[in-house]
Formats: structure tokens, C-alpha cells, sequence
């Protein structure tokens, strides 16, 4: 078992690699944006703190319950801020599970790019101007939290998948070694 936390900005493809991730390993994905459809709110048009909370605090409880399943869990989400993260990491240490961060790193160009092509298609709920910007700005990168960094142009590239599943594999096997060696 892992918990893996994706992060980045909207629109670097963290819910493509998740799905793909989640194939590949198996895993149980859990989306915050499909919690707070749920929940009768649109993250794309803004959400109040006290509801995010209350929307962690629900993903934190699924999680729990699926990783005391016996199952891997990707948490889809923007990872951020900081806390948000360490929330996940101490999940994951009171569970005994690696926690890996998977950071979809996205350029301002490729990310207007791809909000324009979905306003064209429809192939998700609009996030608005104002909400990208704000989330841009106040984005606290995981830098020195030792994340597995992709490229957003390679989010649906096997080989990407492939390398990220071996990756985290290789870490639960470490967990597990230490914790039967402990």
C-alpha cells in the first residue's frame, strides 16, 4: 500500500496521470473536485476555505477506510499549500504506508492552452480567470519535499506511468523492509 498525493497548478494533467497511475498499480483514486460535486459545489468557480476543509476532511476519511483495505490510494488534488500536504503525510504515517508526492509541473503557456481548448470542448466545469490566478499565486511548491517531478506534456505517456508505478513499488517494498527489519 502507498499515498501517493498528486500536485500542481490546474490543468497540468494531474487527473489524466492519476486515472493512468491508478490502472497501472492498481489504485483507488480520490478526486476532491468529484467530493465537492458531491457536495453541490463547483471548485472552478471559487469555494470558501471552511468548505475545502470540510471537503479534506472527507478525502482524509476515504482515504483511511481504502488504505486500511489493503488498497493504494492517489489523492487528485492540487497539493497545495504546504499543510495540505502534511495532512496526507501524517495519513499515511499513522497507516504505515509510503506517502509519495507526484508534482505535474505545468508552464503558465501550456496551462492557458489547454483552459482555452476546454472552454472550446466542454470537457470540464470552467475554472474561472480569477480562480487560476489565485491559485498560481499562492501555489507553495513542494521543493524540498522530495516529489517525483513530470513534465505536463508527459502525463498520458506510458513510459511516464510506467516509470512513476516502479517508483512507488520500489518505496513500498522499502516501507515494508524497514518495517519488518524494525
Amino acid at each position: 500500500m502507498a499515498l501517493v498525493l498528486m500536485c500542481g497548478l490546474s490543468f497540468s494533467g494531474k487527473s489524466t496521470l492519476a486515472a493512468l497511475l491508478a490502472a497501472e498499480l492498481p489504485a483507488e483514486v480520490l478526486s476532491l473536485d468529484r467530493i465537492n460535486q458531491e457536495r453541490g459545489f463547483d471548485g472552478g468557480q471559487g469555494i470558501a476555505a471552511g468548505e475545502w476543509s470540510t471537503t479534506n476532511k472527507m478525502a482524509h476519511e476515504r482515504a483511511i477506510e481504502a488504505l486500511e483495505s489493503g488498497a493504494h490510494v492517489i489523492v487528485d488534488d492540487t497539493g497545495s499549500p504546504r499543510f495540505v500536504r502534511d495532512a496526507w503525510r501524517d495519513i499515511a504515517t499513522a497507516a504505515g504506508v509510503p506517502f509519495t508526492i507526484v508534482w505535474v509541473q505545468v508552464s503558465l503557456d501550456l496551462q492557458r492552452q489547454r483552459v482555452q481548448a476546454d472552454r472550446e470542448t466542454r470537457g470540464r466545469p470552467d475554472v474561472t480567470d480569477a480562480v487560476l490566478a489565485e491559485h498560481a499565486a499562492h501555489f507553495e511548491a513542494p521543493s524540498d519535499e522530495s516529489p517525483l517531478i513530470v513534465d505536463a506534456s508527459h502525463t498520458a505517456d506510458p513510459v511516464t506511468v510506467e516509470y512513476l508505478a516502479a517508483a512507488i513499488e520500489t518505496e513500498r517494498e522499502g516501507t515494508q523492509a524497514i518495517a519488518e527489519d524494525g
